[in-house]
Formats: C-alpha cells, sequence, structure tokens
C-alpha cells in the first residue's frame, strides 16, 4: 500500500510538455554528470522515474539504468522512448517494490519522494534503497528545503511561479507537515486557465539524515545544486547523498 496520489492518463500525457525546459540537453547536463559519476561502472536504480526525464538520457550515457514507477500511465509514456530491454520498469510503489540484483547508485529526483504522505512511508523509501545498495553504494535525493521562512503570522501560503503561463503557489498544513502546490497553467490562445494541485509530504534535511540512519545509511554529501555549489541556509533546495557502509 502507498500513500502517493497516483498520476492520470492526462496527466500523464502532458507531462512532457510542461518539462520541456527542465528536459533540455543544457538544464539535465550537470544532473547527469553528477549521477553517472556516482554510478561509476554499476547499475542506477530511479524511484518513481516518471516518463523518464532522468532515466532515458543517463541510460544513453551508457548507464545501465532500472526504475521503479507507481503510475501505469507515466511508464506507458516512458516506454514509447525506450524499449523494457534497455530500460526496464517494475510497476510499484517506492517505499516496497523491488527489483532483481544491486545497484551502485539509488537516485530519487525532482522533490519526489514528497509524494509518500506519512513519515513511515518516507522511512520505508530510504529503506528500500539501503536494501537495494551493493556495499558502498549511495543514495541520491534532489529536494527542495521548505520555505516556511517566507510565511508571515497567519498566512498559509506562499507562491514559486508567476508567469505568463503559469501561477503556482504551495499552501501549508504545518501540523500534519503537508503541502498542497496549486498550478494555474494556459494551454491555449483563448485566456483560459486549467487548475490541478498535488499534496506532499515535506521534510527538512536533518529528518531525511535521521531516516537514512535508520536505514543503514550515511551522509557523505549535501550541495545546492546539481553543479556541486554548497549548501547554505539560503539554499532553496539540496541534493544530498547517503553511503551504504562498505
Amino acid at each position: 500500500m502507498t500513500s502517493s496520489e497516483l498520476w492520470s492518463r492526462e496527466t500523464a500525457e502532458r507531462y512532457d510538455a510542461g518539462e520541456a525546459e527542465r528536459s533540455s540537453t543544457a538544464f539535465l547536463g550537470p544532473t547527469l554528470d553528477f549521477l553517472s559519476e556516482l554510478a561509476g561502472d554499476g547499475r542506477a536504480l530511479e524511484f518513481a522515474i516518471g516518463t523518464g526525464r532522468i532515466g532515458v538520457p543517463l541510460r544513453e550515457r551508457g548507464v545501465p539504468v532500472v526504475g521503479i514507477e507507481l503510475s501505469e500511465h507515466m511508464a506507458a509514456v516512458l516506454r514509447r522512448k525506450i524499449d523494457e530491454d534497455t530500460l526496464p520498469v517494475a510497476l510499484g510503489d517506492m517505499a516496497t517494490t523491488t527489483v532483481l540484483g544491486e545497484f551502485t547508485l539509488v537516485y530519487l529526483v525532482y522533490n519526489t519522494i514528497t509524494n509518500l504522505l506519512t513519515q513511515d512511508e518516507q522511512v520505508e523509501c530510504f529503506r528500500n534503497a539501503a536494501r537495494h545498495l551493493s556495499p558502498g553504494g549511495r543514495f541520491v535525493i534532489e529536494l527542495g528545503v521548505p520555505p516556511l521562512r517566507f510565511l508571515p503570522p497567519g498566512q498559509i501560503a506562499v507562491p514559486f511561479d508567476v508567469s505568463d503561463r503559469h501561477l503556482g503557489f504551495d499552501t501549508f498544513d504545518l501540523v500534519e507537515q503537508i503541502l498542497v502546490s496549486h498550478h494555474f497553467s494556459r494551454d491555449g490562445e483563448d485566456g483560459r486557465y486549467r487548475r490541478a494541485n498535488s499534496r506532499h509530504r515535506y521534510a527538512w534535511p536533518a529528518e531525511l539524515d535521521l531516516m537514512a540512519r535508520i536505514a543503514g545509511l550515511e551522509l557523505e554529501r549535501r550541495v545546492a545544486d546539481w553543479d556541486g555549489s554548497p549548501f547554505t541556509q539560503d539554499s532553496p533546495k539540496h541534493i544530498s547523498v547517503w553511503r551504504k557502509p562498505a
């Protein structure tokens, strides 16, 4: 069982168009450099591989990639790009689904661990990563830092994108540690906006470190972005690397 909300066919079909900028060669370069270096000569496992925005170009770089994906609709879009023999994908949740073999790298990008809406399942995600890693292997997560410092007393919403085609803001339940991302997207030329929202459980870097310790992993590195820039108190996100002891 999983607390994640399932991506629909309609959402899956629109996903790549909405992420076109983040899928460009220039944008993905530092991400692929970072992940391929950690994978080395071994295999990589991507949790929540989606439509293959990262997994497909990483495989094209020569890294053997296997994916786990909850939404059959997202996996179907990926399958149009690359065949099962070249990039196998197991349907299931990232907290409990297992695949055969060991990996030098397990990774989870673009805030996706927050799709698991309970702390228990986020802990199980770390445990699942650890059980797939070979000794000395790494688990990598890309995650935003909760922007709660931007909330004055009585306010529960923080905007994250205001552009001609998209308005986005997050609302926060500070007791349950849940945020809801609200999106108003304009697709056509008629001026109409399409509304969508998704729930997430936000987590702090220190909380993730404790989850890693529970799973038997050790923090090796934390940076602000895929280019390796230092993580500071002003960083809006982090890339964290935990290592399975050899």
